[in-house]
């Protein structure tokens, strides 16, 4: 049972841990643009490949499949799960199951303020959200938001230009420089991240790992703390079942007086996923049974309360010779 994972930048520790959960006749094969990107050499074959834009694309991810007989695809970036997406019925005719959301749930979660829309339209409550500047400066003079406010890119990743404004004169300035920006209430609370399996076949929430974040740097959270909340549980339960997810997904969220609130979904691993399973809290096995046709058991909370993660750097020496073609 062979898995292919594309754009695998830099998460070498989840490609590990991935490993051990595979017998030793399944094999991973990772893609990345580059060949110095590190995760490629943590798999058993690497290809380099064209940019995730490249009009070409899909066929180069579509011949690697069939040629390394691979059961399923899944991505490491956000920009790479539309692409994915849009082309499922192509990855349907030769029996490989794509790790991404249906193509609405993936344009939703790629478009920040399409998300908000959403989740309003659906009771699901989140960080009020403005598209624009006239649209918060309106809500600003009628007091129904304050500075700071926080902002970011209305389709970025990677928390690529998201950061804290705390006057008007400096909000206005950043939003003549970039009209893609979106303002968010600034939330003081608990910032919390979830990872979460949506199985394949029922389509619903089948596991799920809670954590606070004690530190995050660019990119996401590097130390965690697991708890567990059922209150959590069932929202998480409730907002799966207004979408089309397939696979892995990581969600976070905001705590505040009493009540979570949504921030976003990212559609795939998380980079912090590598908590879950340090924990016990196997996805891999979950994918295993939905490829060999088994719908899993929702079972939430799986893990002990308070347990650590604390992440490090380390780095891949390779001879330029061996790197990737």
């Amino acid at each position: 049972m062979n898995f292919l994972f594309c754009s695998v930048g830099r998460r070498g520790e989840l490609i590990k841990n991935f490993k051990n959960s595979l017998d030793e006749n399944s094999k991973i094969i990772a893609t990345d643009y580059s060949n110095t990107a590190p995760a490629l050499y943590f798999a058993d074959r690497q290809y380099t490949v064209p940019k995730v834009t490249d009009p070409g694309y899909i066929s180069v991810i579509l011949d690697i499949c069939v040629k390394e007989n691979v059961r399923a695809v899944t991505t490491f970036i956000d920009p790479e799960i539309e692409i994915l997406a849009r082309n499922r019925e192509l990855f349907d005719e030769i029996g490989v199951e794509l790790l991404v959301p249906y193509l609405d749930t993936a344009w939703l979660c790629f478009d920040k303020f399409k998300m908000y829309e959403y989740l309003i339209s659906n009771d699901i409550p989140t960080v009020p959200t403005y598209g624009d500047f006239p649209s918060f400066l309106k809500a600003y003079e009628a007091g129904r938001c304050r500075l700071p406010v926080f902002v970011k890119p209305r389709t970025g990743s990677g928390s690529v230009g998201a950061r804290r404004i705390k006057c008007l004169d400096e909000l206005r300035l950043a939003c003549d420089r970039d009209a893609t920006l979106i303002i968010q209430h600034f939330m003081d609370g608990d910032d919390l991240d979830a990872d979460v399996y949506v199985d394949t076949i029922s389509h619903q929430a089948v596991s799920i790992f809670t954590k606070r974040k004690l530190e995050t740097k660019i990119g996401g959270a590097n130390k965690t703390i697991s708890f567990k909340d059922d209150q959590l549980f069932e929202l998480i339960d409730k907002i799966v079942s207004k979408f089309q997810f397939n696979g892995p997904i990581d969600m976070d969220f905001f705590y505040k007086d009493g009540q979570y609130y949504l921030s976003e979904i990212n559609p795939r691993f998380g980079g912090a996923y590598l908590h879950a399973y340090g924990c016990g809290v196997d996805f891999v096995k979950l994918i295993i049974n939905n490829l060999n046709g088994i719908q899993n058991t929702p079972k939430f909370g799986d893990y002990d309360n308070d347990v650590l993660m604390m992440m490090y750097d380390s780095v891949v020496i390779k001879p330029k010779s061996e790197l990737a073609r």
